[in-house]
């Protein structure tokens, strides 16, 4: 008989770790640029994040309280994704850093801004894609009883893209040659894709 652990998360889960983004996983990362209505520009990066529509394409992620990002795309109402690859690991872990809502993150890892055509932030120029993205609803979560959590849904119309045309090949993105780093669980886990991995099946006719 297989043994299982079972829990309600109200009453915790009586592991080392919370499984539930090791389980969740892996995620893609929404690594969020953004500009202060006062001009300051903020990097970071969000593992609660994923597409939620094609037509028109909506992409969102969610923030645990009420980050600089949060609180820069409620006043301006843009914001840019930007693809975190592994060549950018290194960068993409540095603009996690705790630091005060002054600190310039694409300074603070070393990163180059680039502007952006549609949107004020500006892109990651070492990041091979980059979304533009107008706000479209910014949603605080609630828990089943209807009370607030401290957390935050941003949801963006993409309206510019940016990909770099070697990941191109015949007219078909390469997402293995983009190299994304996708988030696992416990306190350090990322994990990267590769063709070896691939397998296709097509939906029924």
């Amino acid at each position: 008989m297989t043994a299982i652990h079972s829990y309600a998360p109200k009453d915790g889960h009586g592991l080392k770790h919370d499984p539930l983004n090791a389980i969740v996983a892996p995620r893609p990362i929404g690594w969020i640029s953004t500009v202060s209505a006062a001009g300051v520009r903020n990097l970071a990066p969000y593992s609660f994040f994923n597409a939620f529509n094609y037509r028109p394409p909506i992409i969102g992620f969610s923030s645990t309280g009420w980050k600089d990002s949060v609180r820069n795309i409620e006043e301006t109402g843009q914001f840019v994704w930007n693809l975190a690859t592994r060549p950018l690991a290194e960068a993409v872990n540095l603009t996690s850093a705790m630091v005060p809502g002054d600190v310039d993150e694409f300074a603070l890892a070393g990163l180059t801004p680039t502007p952006s055509q549609r949107v004020t932030p500006p892109r990651v120029a070492e990041s091979p894609v980059a979304f533009e993205c107008r706000l479209t609803q910014l949603i605080r979560l609630t828990n089943a009883e209807g009370r607030p959590v401290d957390a935050w849904l941003t949801l963006g119309e993409v309206v510019m893209v940016h990909i770099d045309r070697a990941l191109l090949t015949d007219g078909v993105y390469d997402t293995v040659a983009a190299e994304p780093i996708l988030r696992g669980g416990g306190p350090a886990d990322y994990f990267g894709i590769s063709d070896d991995q691939k397998f296709q099946t097509f939906r029924p006719s």
